[in-house]
């Protein structure tokens, strides 16, 4: 391991889905043209780990149209200080810079997608 997180067998797979912390905040999410799903996990958190492979699902089928983010609550407290994360996963939903939707605790695909459709259409 390397220790940036990625194997050199994983070149041609690489992660779909964006790390998200304080310097890239505002670029990733609220200056995004697309709306931007946006996970708060921890790496001992079991339901964020069952989550995880369903969010690289919904990030590969909706490229281009859905940016699918990730925020380490350990690594990146102020960020869950900002937006009163109590509870993780927890699911952020922004379109045109702005919070949108919100879940807390493992949800469904089916959940993920739908609140990711309503919002594309507020957006």
């Amino acid at each position: 391991m390397s220790g940036t997180g990625l194997a050199s067998t994983d070149v041609g797979n690489m992660k779909p889905t964006i790390e998200i912390n304080e310097a890239n905040f505002e670029t990733e999410v609220l200056k995004s043209t697309e709306p931007v799903l946006v996970d708060f996990w921890a790496n001992w958190c079991g339901p964020c780990k069952m989550l995880a492979p369903v969010l690289d699902e919904i990030a590969k089928e909706q490229a281009g149209r859905v940016k699918v983010a990730k925020v380490n609550v350990d690594e990146n407290p102020s960020l869950a200080a900002r937006f009163s994360i109590q509870s993780i996963p927890t699911l952020l939903y922004f379109a045109g810079g702005q919070l949108r939707r919100q879940t807390v605790g493992a949800v469904s695909k089916k959940r993920i997608v739908s609140d990711l459709d309503a919002i594309a259409v507020t957006a």
